[in-house]
Formats: C-alpha cells, structure tokens, sequence
C-alpha cells in the first residue's frame, strides 16, 4: 500500500476556487490508480472522482462534472484536484484514496489519506 496525506482545504466563497494536493510515499504509486471522494456532515462518503495510473483516463460524478478536473504527476507522486464554481454543497472532508488496478471501480479503492477539510460558504 501507499501512503496519502493530503494538503490545500480550507474555506472559500461559492463560486471559487481551490486545488488539493495528494502526497504519496511508496515506490509502487507511479502504479496505482487514484482518486478523491468526499464526506458532508451527517452524509456518506461519496465518489468524486478517480484517475488512471497513467494518468490518461479518467472519471467524475455527475455532481462535479465540468467544474472539478483530477490529475496526476507521477515523477512528484502527486494526485491534484483543481475545484472551480464551487458550491455550498461541496463542502465535505475530501480523501485521497489509491488502489492497484483499474480506476473506474471506485468501490475498491482501499489506501486513504486523513482528509481535508473544505468549507464553501454562501
């Protein structure tokens, strides 16, 4: 397994912007796929979206779609997401998650990050 630590949360206007960065540490990252779910209060943690290991396919929930973009930097170890028009409902603690194999099962990630938070207001 890799392990994830996540950074760039914080609190942001509707309509803004942030971009999260997954760290990871293992020599076998450059290998797994990897993508970012989400937890609200009093919700369950949901997909947002995953990216292949080679960084050149990718999947979003309908939610996000054409406003979140996911990528990757193998040589950095490095998984982003760039949120733009950000809502209210977008707020959650955002994971990191990793995984060998393919990246569109987004049930079967199982490397996880501590989370950060990110708090649109309105």
């Amino acid at each position: 397994q890799v392990q994830l630590v996540e950074s760039g949360g914080g609190l942001v206007q509707a309509g803004g912007s942030l971009r999260l960065s997954c760290a990871a540490s293992g020599r076998t990252f450059s290998s797994y796929a990897a993508g970012w779910f989400r937890q609200a209060p009093g919700k369950e943690r949901e997909f947002v979206a995953a990216i292949s290991w080679t960084g050149t396919s990718w999947t979003y929930a309908d939610s996000v779609k054409g406003r979140f973009i996911i990528s990757r930097d193998n040589a950095k170890k490095t998984v982003y997401l760039q949120m733009n028009s950000l809502k209210p409902e977008d707020t959650g603690v955002y994971y990191c998650a990793g995984k060998q194999g393919n990246y569109y099962d987004t049930r079967t990630f199982d490397s996880w990050g501590q989370g950060t938070q990110v708090t649109v207001s309105s």
